[in-house]
């Protein structure tokens, strides 16, 4: 059976849709030597995904510096406190990896976020936005993607938490470990739907202008 996509996911069907999270285990890193071994282990899996989060600034021009970042394999996601700990040499050695695959999205800016906290040479990145177009999808919104391609809604209510507060709460620790393993997530498909073809692209137009009296 084809599984119909869709080259625009209409955004007020979403909240109809179930809600989907990360399933697995949350390790959140507070040291350098547990940054240390987080890295080792992340380093020997076979794909990765990948995200940050940064406390939002409600001041025009200022920007505050990227607080989290979070790494996920297909069970276990590792949350780096990077505001508490910094950027580590372990966290630069997975930043500039050439082996193992960390997917993402929109991971220009992320990349450039991290880069304001320490320089770095990029390793291999593979961004979602670059290639869903390869299957005719032109949304290019994390939760718009997820509801397009697996029927499911992914929550956006910590978007604008405080990612600097000294504990995160379980519902940030929830919200940031989705969004990165949701990055794997919609890597396998759409992996599978372009070497299978088994998909329906339904295009929707998009809704015309009221014209003027």
């Amino acid at each position: 059976m084809l599984k119909t996509i869709y080259n625009k996911f209409d955004k007020h069907k979403i909240n109809s849709l179930p809600k989907v999270e990360f399933p697995g285990r949350i390790i959140t890193i507070f040291s350098e030597g547990e940054a240390e071994r987080a890295i080792d282990y992340l380093l020997k899996q076979p794909i990765l995904g990948i995200d940050t989060e940064t406390r939002p600034s409600f001041h025009r021009g200022r920007q505050n510096m990227v607080a989290l970042l979070q790494v996920s394999t297909l069970d276990t996601c590792f949350l780096f406190r990077l505001n508490m700990i910094g950027m580590t040499p372990a966290i630069i050695r997975f930043l500039e990896d050439t082996n193992v695959p960390k997917i993402g999205l929109s991971l220009k800016d992320d990349i450039l976020m991290l880069n304001h906290r320490a320089e770095f040479t990029p390793g291999y990145f593979y961004d979602l936005q670059q290639h869903v177009k390869e299957i005719g999808i032109e949304d290019l919104a994390l939760q718009k993607l997820y509801a397009n391609i697996f029927g499911q809604k992914m929550s956006k209510a910590q978007r604008l938490s405080n990612w600097e507060s000294h504990v995160l709460t379980d519902a940030q620790k929830r919200y940031a470990a989705t969004d990165a393993w949701s990055c794997i997530m919609l890597y396998n498909e759409i992996e599978r739907l372009k070497q299978t073809g088994e998909y329906e692209l339904v295009m929707v137009e998009e809704p015309k202008p009221a014209e003027k009296d």
